[in-house]
């Protein structure tokens, strides 16, 4: 090697020195190498009471006791579920297999996934980019039933059906801070403050129930009249009129939407889950006939003293929209939660068979029950009504009325010797089957919220749209760069958010309580559907 060719002249000198002086010494501690004759012996006594010292730390170390902590750990992780399992035997051979879930959980809390957490809690509303639906609008709008697009997850859908569950929300907050309704006189316009400025709103809508309760009951309790009213407003109609939207959605959007069950008279009318006939059938010879629950049917039809039914002002609302706009392209989306599900599918069927020519016409459930039998989703189908369902695989709501199972199994089942029975069952009266198109997500896949989350956790529309949000596919984790903000679930859902993100909000100095005063009322009570 010539290295002294390339040293200052006054350097080379003392290279050669140093260099002649170097000899390649081992370390005293192997032993194989050898010692010269020369060199001391080593202080065996020293040496192995060091060692004996190392080995002592060592296995205090590895047999220490964990202690109890401060927050509750993130969910145990078995070595089968892990993403990458390389290198666990080593990891078991150390004593180190079960310090793996806290590692786990201290990567979570590392400090740039507590800027993403920092983000995520932040009052201000980021959302996914809204990318020009140009001449794909019909697909988007469900004309080929979003064949191709929902696993994996279409970025431009998720943005969609998030934009749809907000106008949902806005029902349920406009309804939240004004839910009375005068039983003597007609009611003045409602507000509603939509998320979405490009909308503008045209027409509010009511439910009325044909039940009622004793009126010593509003004597018992006055100040909750309203949960005892037999009208109460229940959603509205909004048409975009933004120019630039417009464009980007390629059409000029009308859309309905529908909050969920909230008065004590729409949970009674929930319960009456008997079918009945459509009215007005025009063909009574059919071998199935379509049927639709008692309950839902007559929150939709049923006038009130000074409001006309849900059915009558969706219907004069359209029809006058349709005429304003004639000539333009449009649309009609149909969206809601719950309760607001079922109805969105009874509105969306009486308009797919009206006398005036009727756009494009889809509907966006979240969390809805079945609504009617066989013959009623076949009726929907033949009508070209497209439904887009999103269901929590752990929502128990979208499994009633009728036989209590999960589509999974029932389409397990169907697949079997089985199979013939529920086709046997499908011709019975009390029969209820499902509608179009299924967009599945799981409370489980959030590493935000607990895995065994609570019935009205499941159910909730904000959990719902947490989880489209996040999700990528159903082989796929909860995707990193999620969007939507966590600060009205931690809000609404704190029991069910996992204690050691609610930890880390309050050690991030997020003045929660205060900002908890400028919340919006929970949108979602539980629906006994």
């Amino acid at each position: 090697m010539l290295v002294g060719y390339t040293l200052p002249a006054h350097n080379l000198n003392l290279f050669q020195a140093r260099r002649a002086s170097f000899r390649c010494r081992g370390s005293p501690l192997n032993p194989l190498t050898k010692r010269p004759a020369s060199a001391k012996p080593l202080q065996r006594i020293a040496s192995t009471e060091l060692t004996r010292l190392h080995l002592s730390n060592l296995e205090k170390l590895l047999q220490k006791q964990e202690q109890p902590p401060l927050l509750e750990p993130i969910e145990k992780i078995s070595r089968n579920e892990l993403p990458e399992n390389k290198g666990s035997g080593v990891l078991e051979g150390l004593g180190l297999a079960r310090l793996w879930p806290e590692m786990k959980a201290t990567e979570e809390m590392s400090p740039r996934h507590m800027k993403t957490l920092q983000r995520l809690l932040s009052k201000s509303q980021e959302y996914s980019p809204r990318n020009s639906l140009g001449g794909r609008w019909r697909e988007y709008h469900g004309s080929n039933d979003w064949s191709g697009m929902l696993d994996p997850l279409d970025e431009n859908l998720r943005r969609e059906v998030v934009r749809y569950g907000e106008f949902v929300q806005a029902a349920y907050q406009s309804f939240n801070s004004d839910p009375a309704m005068s039983a003597e006189e007609p009611p003045l316009p409602h507000h509603v403050a939509l998320s979405d400025r490009a909308y503008r709103v045209t027409k509010s809508l009511y439910a009325t129930s044909s039940v009622g309760l004793p009126d010593w009951v509003d004597e018992v309790a006055p100040d909750l009249a309203w949960m005892t009213q037999r009208s109460s407003w229940i959603g509205y109609v909004a048409v975009c009129e933004d120019r630039r939207e417009i464009a980007r959605m390629g059409r000029r959007d009308i859309v309905i939407a529908l909050r969920g069950t909230a008065t004590c008279l729409e949970w009674a009318e929930n319960m009456r889950a008997f079918p009945v006939q459509i009215p007005g059938e025009k063909d009574d010879s059919v071998q199935d006939p379509a049927m639709v629950e008692c309950g839902f049917l007559s929150l939709y039809k049923t006038r009130g003293a000074h409001v006309p039914s849900l059915a009558e002002s969706v219907i004069q609302e359209i029809q006058r929209l349709t005429e304003i706009y004639k000539g333009e392209t449009l649309s009609i989306t149909v969206t809601g939660h719950s309760l607001g599900a079922a109805l969105a599918l009874l509105v969306a069927d009486e308009l797919s068979t009206c006398d005036f020519e009727v756009p494009p016409l889809a509907v966006f459930s979240f969390g809805g029950p079945r609504v009617g039998n066989k013959g009623f989703a076949d009726r929907i189908k033949q009508n070209n009504v497209k439904v887009l369902r999103i269901v929590n695989s752990q929502d128990l709501i979208t499994r009633v009325p009728g036989m209590f199972v999960s589509e999974e199994l029932e389409r397990k089942v169907r697949n079997t010797k089985m199979g013939g029975i529920l086709n046997v069952l499908d011709k019975m009266p009390w029969s209820y089957s499902h509608v179009g198109t299924e967009l599945r997500v799981d409370t489980k896949h959030s590493p935000y919220l607990k895995p065994n989350a609570d019935v009205a956790c499941c159910h909730d529309l904000e959990a719902y749209l947490h989880l489209v949000d996040g999700f990528l596919a159903s082989n796929c984790p909860f995707r990193a760069n999620a969007k939507r903000s966590l600060l009205k679930l931690v809000h609404e859902q704190s029991s069910n958010v996992k204690k050691l993100y609610i930890s880390k909000a309050f050690s991030l100095k997020l003045s929660l309580e205060r900002d908890r005063d400028r919340m919006p009322m929970s949108p979602c009570l539980p629906s006994p559907s």
